[in-house]
């Protein structure tokens, strides 16, 4: 009988990966990681409607208490990222650090089990010719994760198993209400789970890093307000700046060595090219020359056309067809060639 250790966060998601596979005739075995303390999917209550969903399903659950990677590798992470002016993008460092790699490690030391599935909706398939596992997009385009995997590496793709990136989150809610999940009509997680966690990420980066005030400043220089931290601030911010003028204004650059927040128009916060470090290739191996490719530098935002140039050092510069809105440091730019992931990294500071 084939074995599969499943990722159950005690979300809607994960708990049909789970039957899905059950039904398909897998051994299956739930494996919950105990990410940190508090409310959320990924937490007290998400591990007891996982546990509650193995026993509905019959099959055993494993607990692995994974606080004190999260600390380093989340928590400590975005903590230096916005203390030093830039914007992290947790789930595609937690992806790699704390969930897939740690989960094929437990599957295969303690469990004896070669395969891992997760609820995530992307798809994965294997490229005879070239001999590479590819990621790319799920069916359903509201749903598709696949930005938040470009970290992945070959042998992690190669292990894990996408059963939702086939089918839309309506059909993955009929499943569970067919199965008599518990976890049914269960509401999507809309937060990161550090801000489910502390109620903001305002509040969760407040315990972390004191107030400390200076000033909000336009293009030329000129002092408009104050501000209590550029870590309240990211590129692109519009609400919540603190100052009134008469036109709308953006947050331009932040300036950790003055302590500065600046802003312009909407103009002033567009950019032409940026470059990209920390790179990952997925579908494909790392270029030696230019590319073409479609590229997303946020989860919600649109694919758009550009050419990307190997540089020295595993980096690469973007170079957009069009000036794009808010290219923050410290997010990831993800490369497409239509549905597939090529590969992605992330966002370097000027």
């Amino acid at each position: 009988m084939k074995k599969v250790v499943v990722g159950l966060s005690g979300g809607v998601d994960s708990s049909v990966t789970a039957a899905i596979l059950h039904n398909q005739g897998y051994e299956v075995v739930g494996l919950t990681l105990w990410l940190m303390k508090g409310k959320g999917q990924c937490c007290s209550e998400g591990m007891v409607d996982a546990a509650f969903i193995c026993e509905q399903l019959g099959i055993p659950h494993h607990i692995v208490d994974s606080r004190d990677i999260f600390q380093t590798e989340i928590v400590d992470y975005l903590v230096s990222g916005y203390e030093g002016g830039v914007t992290p993008l947790p789930c595609s460092q937690c992806n790699r650090a704390v969930k897939f790699g740690p989960m094929i490690n437990y599957a295969r030391e303690t469990l004896g089990i070669d395969k891992i599935a997760t609820g995530h909706y992307a798809r994965i398939q294997y490229n005879g010719d070239t001999g590479r596992y590819e990621l790319l997009r799920a069916i359903d385009p509201n749903k598709d994760q696949s930005y938040f995997l470009y970290d992945l590496e070959q042998e992690i793709l190669a292990a894990s198993l996408f059963p939702l990136g086939e089918q839309t989150k309506d059909e993955t809610r009929r499943i569970a209400t067919e199965y008599g999940l518990k976890t049914a009509d269960k509401p999507d997680s809309q937060d990161l789970c550090l801000i489910e966690a502390h109620g903001s990420m305002r509040s969760f980066l407040d315990k972390y890093i004191a107030p400390t005030e200076g000033d909000i400043v336009d293009l030329d220089g000129k002092v408009l307000g104050k501000h209590q931290g550029i870590h309240h601030y990211t590129i692109g911010q519009r609400k919540g700046i603190g100052v009134a003028a008469p036109e709308p204004l953006y947050v331009v650059k932040l300036d950790r060595v003055g302590n500065r927040v600046i802003v312009g128009n909407r103009e002033s916060a567009g950019n032409d090219q940026c470059t990209v470090t920390r790179l990952n290739w997925v579908s494909m191996p790392p270029p030696s020359a230019p590319i073409r490719a479609e590229v997303q530098v946020r989860y919600r935002s649109q694919a758009v056309p550009v050419t990307c140039v190997p540089l020295e050092g595993n980096r690469l510069k973007l170079v957009f067809d069009e000036p794009q809105f808010g290219v923050t440091p410290g997010q990831a730019a993800v490369l497409y060639e239509g549905d597939k992931v090529l590969g992605g990294g992330i966002i370097c500071p000027d």
